[in-house]
């Protein structure tokens, strides 16, 4: 409440004090006046404009653009005060509460009604600077006859632009993607950077900016990895030699994740998932409380396994069987020895 009141308190101080000083001024004139009759100063700055002689177009001239000022300056100053409030408010917000999936979903919707409001009194703006004009009124008049025309024509023209101004309200009250949320677009990975009423930013790991339309993502699927729970699970898949150390494997698993900050202690696993006739396939399981966590985690867990089957379990390592395997020799002359003859056996045990 406190944040919502300080724009209208520093409002409020600003024009009282602009009133005050004016009265101050005006004050000091009219006593100066008053003091010397020979000089009227206050007589002379308050009819030095109609002294002036200023023709009448010039003086409507004037007149319009001052009112066209005007306009401009209040549109101005309404605009800028709904952007403090909002502002205050979601900082307010976001320093008090710990709440990290609110926190993005009240950005998104504050940025959005922000973008829509500004739109909103630009509009009336504009349309109140073209109706100070006696032309415009009279167009304005044949235009509102043919509104019902003119409004088929243009949501025709611009459907694609009314499909994403529609799409990004969607997003931001239906809460399917906020800013900050991490998501898969089209096989790219990245985190979402700016939502307007036409288009969206995704960053990519690499500093990479992907503008998409908003409607993409009210029709086509995408993954939100931030959405709801931020924790994730990840896998380490690993191609090593039947002979490799799994038990082993799996106690060293366990201290490269106790020496990981980004490891959340929620769950972990080293499993065989699989074999072929040269190697067998593993699935090392680690977890952490977001997708950036579990990807530096996944690659943690990559590195030191591998440098340490290279150290201390070479015979581990994949590699191409060039060698003949032991006994294949011994086998495969076993198999060519010619089988002996019944006669050359001699009588049975039960032979008299």
């Amino acid at each position: 409440m406190e944040s919502a009141l300080r724009p209208v308190v520093v409002i409020g101080s600003v024009v009282l004090l602009t009133l005050v000083v004016g009265w101050a001024v005006d004050r000091s004139l009219r006593t100066v006046d008053a003091r010397h009759p020979e000089t009227p100063l206050w007589g002379l700055l308050r009819g030095a404009y109609r002294a002036a002689d200023v023709p009448h177009a010039r003086t409507a001239a004037i007149g319009q653009l001052l009112t066209l000022v005007l306009i401009g300056a209040s549109a101005w100053l309404v605009v800028r005060v709904a952007t403090t409030v909002i502002d205050s408010t979601y900082a307010r917000y976001a320093a008090t509460s710990r709440n990290v999936p609110k926190i993005r979903r009240l950005r998104t919707q504050s940025t959005l009604i922000q973008r829509v409001f500004t739109a909103i009194v630009g509009v009336i703006a504009i349309a109140s600077m073209l109706f100070t004009f006696p032309e415009m009124r009279t167009v304005g008049a044949s235009m509102l006859a043919s509104a019902g025309i003119v409004g088929v024509v243009a949501g025709v023209a611009a459907q694609a632009t009314l499909g994403n101004l529609f799409a990004g309200l969607q997003i931001a009250f239906g809460d399917m993607v906020r800013i900050g949320d991490t998501v898969v677009v089209d096989g790219e990975w990245g985190v979402v950077e700016e939502i307007t009423l036409t288009y969206l930013s995704v960053r990519t790991w690499d500093e990479r900016r992907i503008t998409m339309p908003v409607s993409y993502f009210t029709s086509k699927p995408f993954e939100n990895w931030s959405r709801g729970d931020p924790r994730m699970t990840g896998t380490v898949f690993f191609h090593l030699d039947h002979a490799a150390p799994v038990d082993a494997m799996r106690k060293r698993l366990l201290e490269i994740l106790e020496q990981s900050d980004e490891w959340d202690r929620r769950a972990w696993g080293l499993v065989v998932i699989d074999t072929t006739p040269t190697t067998i396939q593993l699935r090392a399981l680690v977890t952490a409380k977001d997708a950036d966590d579990i990807f530096n985690l996944r690659c943690i867990v990559r590195e030191q396994l591998i440098d340490w089957l290279r150290c201390e379990h070479p015979y581990a390592l994949p590699r191409v069987a060039l060698a003949d395997a032991p006994g294949r020799h011994e086998g495969q002359a076993r198999e060519a020895a010619p089988m002996p003859d019944s006669k050359d056996l001699g009588p049975g045990p039960g032979a008299r």
